[in-house]
């Protein structure tokens, strides 16, 4: 991954919050009282919070999206701040990211505010330039907006020079088909999916203290401002 730049999906990737959220839609309609639909989870896979909202809406739950929307993060808060942890060996590969000169930034579906929140917590928001959220956006991950918008903040001027990592095989074919160069992350709570994520990416860490230590032995990245200058 010889790339000057990385955009770093949160959930599942560099942390193991995947169970959690896998079950928010599921606990917050039951406590609101509304039948749970069998396909839930893969109706709201690609949505971001106020559209998980609005469908919520077409179940029969009253408030806005956005409302709605809040009501879900606040749910979340509480694992973000106390419970979730980092992925195992992530803080390593990140630390040899950094010694490379690797500029770095999350692009993530979670609120931008609680994914901070995780991320300091977990000590790994300081190798991060910036966090940005599909929330802020308007926009999912079936749109490459998000890594666009991150890329230009990060100072990238072409996409093929800026790694995504992402352990949804939706978000690495969203990124690869815009130019960006894929990275697949093995997340054992989506076993069944990895086989489908590795066709698509261009490289796949199963395992992040691995993938450190073949960085520590290659030479560094150098962007396209390096080679003009």
């Amino acid at each position: 991954m010889n790339k000057p730049y990385a955009i770093f999906d949160m959930d599942g990737t560099l942390v193991d919050s995947m169970p959690a959220w896998k079950n928010l839609g599921r606990d917050y309609l039951t406590a609101k009282g509304i039948p749970v639909p069998a396909d839930l989870r893969r109706r709201v896979a690609t949505m971001t919070m106020a559209e998980t909202g609005a469908y919520f809406n077409t179940l029969g739950l009253e408030g806005s999206p956005e409302q709605l929307a809040a009501e879900m993060n606040e749910l979340m808060h509480e694992k973000y701040r106390t419970t979730i942890g980092p992925r195992e060996g992530v803080g390593t590969f990140l630390e040899a990211l950094r010694s490379r000169g690797v500029r770095m930034c999350v692009a993530t579906a979670t609120d931008s505010q609680l994914a901070a929140t995780c991320l300091n917590r977990l000590g790994l928001m300081q190798y991060f330039s910036f966090v940005v959220s599909c929330e802020d956006t308007g926009i999912g991950k079936t749109s490459p907006h998000i890594y666009q918008l991150a890329a230009a903040r990060l100072g990238a001027s072409d996409p093929g020079e800026v790694a995504v990592l992402e352990d949804a095989p939706y978000a690495a074919r969203t990124a690869r088909d815009a130019g960006f160069y894929a990275v697949g992350v093995y997340d054992p709570s989506s076993e069944r999916r990895q086989e489908e994520l590795r066709a698509i990416v261009y490289e796949y860490i199963d395992d992040y203290r691995t993938a450190a230590a073949a960085l520590r032995s290659s030479p560094p990245p150098s962007s396209s401002q390096e080679d003009d200058a």
